[in-house]
């Protein structure tokens, strides 16, 4: 077998044990203390050009724009 295959395939290996490993301590860490409550700002996600984001996906951006331009009216 040549060592630069079984080199190859440890690096490869470790890389995944890595990324899990990184994956899993990310799911189990805490919310930092002060950001509990934290809102996801309706005005950002207009702006947002991400499609793909869940929360993106969640919000009524049409219903919501016409609250912020009857507010911009109001004022």
């Amino acid at each position: 077998m040549n060592p630069f295959l079984s080199l190859a395939i440890t690096i490869l290996v470790l890389l995944v044990i890595l990324f899990v490993v990184s994956y899993i301590l990310n799911k189990r860490t805490p919310v930092p203390k002060g950001c509990e409550h934290l809102k996801i700002s309706e005005e950002f996600c207009l702006n947002c050009t991400n499609t793909d984001c869940r929360i993106h996906e969640k919000l009524d951006l049409e219903k919501i724009q016409k609250e912020l331009e009857s507010e911009d009216i109001q004022e």
